[in-house]
C-alpha cells in the first residue's frame, strides 16, 4: 500500500471518530433530556399559547404524534446544546490542514456564523412568534376557535427557525464572497437597492403571507447585509504592517527598474 493510500485512510479513520463523538455527545445530551421532552415541547409552543383564547389548548390528530413530536423538538434542543463540542471535531479534523492566515480567518467565521444562527433562532423566538401569532388571532374571525395541530406548529417553528437563521448569516456570506475575490466592497455598496427588493422577495417566499413577518424578516436581512459590507470593508484593508512591507517591496523594485531604463537607453 501507497503512502498516499495510507494517509487518505489515516484521514478517513479519523473522520469516521470524529462523527462518532459528535454523534455520540448529541445522543447523551439527548438521553439526559428526555425525561423533559413534554416540558421542552410546552416551552417551544409558548409563544403560541399566549396568543390562544383562554381555555384553548392545541391538538394531535396522529395517534402517536403526542410523543414523537416533543421526542423531535427535544432532539433539535439536544443538536443546539452539543454545537459547541460538534464544531470542535469538526474544527479539530479540518485545522491541520489549513495554512497559519486560514486558521486566523476560517476559526472566526465557524464561531460566527454559528453564534449569528443561533441568534437568528433567538430572535424568531422571542421577537417575531409572538408578533406574527398576535396578528393572526386578531385577524381571525371571531366565530372561530383556533386549535392548531401540534405536527403542523413543529412544521412551521422548524421552517421559520432555519429562514431566520439562513438570514442571520447574511454578513458572513458577505465576507467570504469578498475575501474570495468574487466581488468588492465598493460593488456592493451599489447594489444595495437590488439587495432591499430581493430580502423582500425572499422573505415573502419563505415567511407567512403575512406583512408582519415579512418585514421582520426583510428588515434585519437588508441590516445585516450592511453590517457584512462594514466588516469586509474593515477585513479588507491591509494592516499596518502589511503596508509597510508593501512599501519596502515597492522600493527595492524602485532601483531595478531604474537601472533597467539605463541599459535599455
Amino acid at each position: 500500500m501507497s503512502e498516499q493510500q495510507e494517509t487518505f485512510i489515516a484521514h478517513l479513520v479519523e473522520l469516521r471518530d470524529r462523527l462518532i463523538r459528535a454523534l455520540l455527545a448529541i445522543v447523551i445530551v439527548f438521553v439526559c433530556l428526555m425525561p423533559w421532552a413534554g416540558a421542552i415541547y410546552d416551552i417551544l409552543a409558548k409563544p403560541m399559547m399566549d396568543t390562544l383564547p383562554a381555555g384553548t389548548n392545541m391538538i394531535a390528530t396522529g395517534v402517536v404524534t403526542p410523543f414523537f413530536v416533543p421526542v423531535k423538538v427535544t432532539m433539535m434542543v439536544a443538536f443546539v446544546l452539543a454545537l459547541p463540542w460538534v464544531l470542535y471535531q469538526a474544527w479539530a479534523f479540518i485545522a491541520p490542514g489549513l495554512y497559519a492566515h486560514e486558521k486566523r480567518l476560517a476559526l472566526p467565521l465557524v464561531l460566527g456564523s454559528t453564534l449569528l444562527f443561533l441568534l437568528g433562532m433567538a430572535f424568531c423566538y422571542f421577537f417575531v412568534f409572538g408578533t406574527v401569532f398576535k396578528f393572526i388571532a386578531e385577524f381571525a374571525p371571531k366565530s372561530i376557535v383556533p386549535a392548531p395541530d401540534i405536527e403542523q406548529y413543529l412544521s412551521f417553528v422548524m421552517s421559520m427557525f432555519i429562514a431566520f437563521g439562513i438570514t442571520f448569516e447574511v454578513p458572513v456570506a458577505v465576507i467570504l464572497m469578498v475575501k474570495a475575490g468574487i466581488v468588492d466592497v465598493a460593488k456592493l455598496r451599489e447594489s444595495r437597492p437590488y439587495v432591499i427588493v430581493g430580502a423582500f422577495v425572499v422573505a415573502a417566499i419563505v415567511t407567512p403571507p403575512d406583512v408582519v413577518s415579512q418585514f421582520m424578516l426583510a428588515v434585519p436581512m437588508c441590516l445585516l447585509y450592511e453590517l457584512g459590507i462594514l466588516l469586509a470593508g474593515m477585513l479588507s484593508k491591509p494592516s499596518p504592517r502589511q503596508e509597510a512591507a508593501d512599501e519596502a517591496v515597492q522600493q527595492l523594485a524602485a532601483p531595478s527598474v531604474a537601472e533597467g531604463e539605463g541599459e535599455r537607453r
